[in-house]
């Protein structure tokens, strides 16, 4: 390596702040900076076990312009620690930029594992999970939506979609068109938070559920494996 700083890539907690691994909190405690995709959450989270590193802003309205005053201050030898709001960077959230930055510039890049929904939920979910697909978000409309349900009505394999809880109901309408009603479906609500909830059917069955429902909180939806 070139430089003697480290850009540490942490999980943080998806909800239930002792999730939080001990090998984290050594990093917090011991790095120059903490680049933070919402700075205030992240101080709470720093606060909670009583951490004053300082953070920066680094999120996805700032990261391409941020990324170069991070990377100088890796070059220089100072360490620090990106993290998002919930799980691990770069998965759905920023991050994989500044990691592609460091790893072009030869520097030090150490992953600090932690939660991640994606994981979480498909432990939850009773779907063998020998392979999967994850999906992210999908897009809201218009084609590259279509396309995107197009792509998913093609997977055997069991798949995961994060959804806002606003737009639930409207994707397994959706998935019920392209996948059939009878597909079997698990849709996790508020992962490790007070009011965790996992709802498993077949996608109808759990499509009525929510469609009589106000739906709060984050979202994961793990659709199982076509049957042979």
């Amino acid at each position: 390596m070139t430089s003697t700083g480290t850009l540490y890539v942490c999980g943080t907690p998806i909800g239930n702040l002792q999730d939080i691994t001990i090998r984290a909190l050594d990093v917090f405690r011991n790095v120059d900076l903490i680049a933070a995709e919402d700075t205030r959450r992240t101080r709470k989270l720093l606060a909670h076990f009583e951490i004053p590193t300082k953070t920066i802003s680094y999120h996805e309205h700032n990261e391409f312009s941020r990324a170069p005053q991070l990377i100088e201050m890796i070059k220089e030898g100072k360490q620090v620690a990106l993290v998002t709001d919930a799980g691990m960077p770069g998965i759905s959230d920023p991050g994989a930029h500044l990691v592609d930055c460091a790893l072009s510039n030869n520097l030090k890049v150490v992953s600090i594992p932690g939660p991640s929904a994606v994981i979480t939920a498909l432990s939850v979910s009773g779907f063998s999970a020998d392979e999967f697909t994850f999906v992210g978000f999908l897009p809201r409309k218009g084609k590259r939506r279509e396309e995107a349900l197009e792509s998913l009505a093609q997977e055997t394999i069991v798949a995961v979609i994060y959804e806002s809880p606003y737009r639930l109901t409207r994707t397994l309408s959706d998935l019920v068109s392209v996948l059939g009603g009878d597909r079997k479906v698990v849709v996790t609500r508020e992962l490790t938070k007070l009011h965790e909830e996992i709802i498993k059917g077949t996608l109808e069955e759990v499509r009525e559920e929510f469609s009589q429902r106000t739906i709060k909180g984050e979202i994961t939806i793990v659709v199982g494996n076509k049957e042979r």
